[in-house]
């Protein structure tokens, strides 16, 4: 009963926290338009001018410029939990702020990714289920990386490290409401969110007016999904069960 307790209360605290963080800061939603914008001219700039055995630098650049928009993303969000407000200062900012910590995730990234494929070509057909397993796992085990490289003072490794413990302590509590979200955005939008590191719905580039409706709409919940895991880890990195449900008798 306790455990129920706890969940309920958890997420009350956090759905109000949230309601009034949108309200404040709806701009956010919008977000995602910039990003969709800056992402294509950027890319479209980079793979025009570096191509040939210039493309390893393309590779290189564009994985900066993606850790950049999520640097961006994260910066905002930890404005919106810390100190409910997003100015166009922050944004300007973001960029850089975070910059750092995500481009060294890309890079153990990219070292799991060449082992994994090393250990493919030996296994053949299994190969494909590993992989499957490890992302999988990767999802469940590091599913608040985000919110642990904005709201923790950590380096990159040990942030992952506290991602891993942070589940084992609080699966039920983070899991179960983020799986409410996502299972919602799947049957709001058809987008299956797989990527630790999302930051926008994809757009289409369909300028239908119900298309748009759609996607405004699905970028709202996205953004109420992303500031509500924000005020969710916030409240359980810095309690436990034990001191939420003393302290609730007060």
């Amino acid at each position: 009963m306790d455990i129920i307790k706890d969940f309920l209360m958890i997420n009350n605290q956090t759905f109000k926290k949230t309601i009034s963080s949108l309200k404040s800061n709806w701009m956010i939603i919008f977000t995602g338009i910039v990003y969709i914008i800056l992402n294509t001219a950027i890319f479209t700039v980079v793979l025009s001018i570096f191509r040939g055995v210039l493309s390893i630098f393309a590779g290189i650049i564009l994985a900066i410029v993606s850790a950049s928009l999520i640097s961006n993303y994260l910066y905002l969000l930890y404005n919106i939990i810390n100190y409910n407000r997003m100015t166009f200062q922050d944004f300007k900012d973001g960029f850089k702020y975070f910059l750092r910590k995500v481009y060294t995730i890309f890079f153990f990234a990219w070292i799991g990714s060449y082992l994994l494929s090393l250990i493919q070509g030996m296994l053949g057909f299994n190969a494909y289920i590993l992989n499957i397993i490890i992302m999988v796992s990767i999802l469940f085990l590091l599913n608040s990386l985000p919110e642990t490289l904005y709201l923790k003072v950590l380096d990159p490794m040990n942030s992952i490290m506290y991602s891993i413990d942070f589940m084992k302590e609080n699966w039920l509590n983070w899991l179960l409401p983020n799986a409410i979200f996502y299972v919602a955005l799947y049957y709001l939008t058809g987008n299956i969110l797989t990527d630790l590191f999302t930051t926008h719905l994809s757009f289409g580039f369909n300028f239908g007016t119900s298309s748009i409706i759609k996607y405004l709409l699905g970028q709202g919940v996205f953004s109420f999904m992303m500031i509500y895991r924000g005020h969710l880890f916030k409240l359980l990195s810095t309690s436990t069960r034990r001191k939420r449900m003393f302290m609730n008798k007060f």
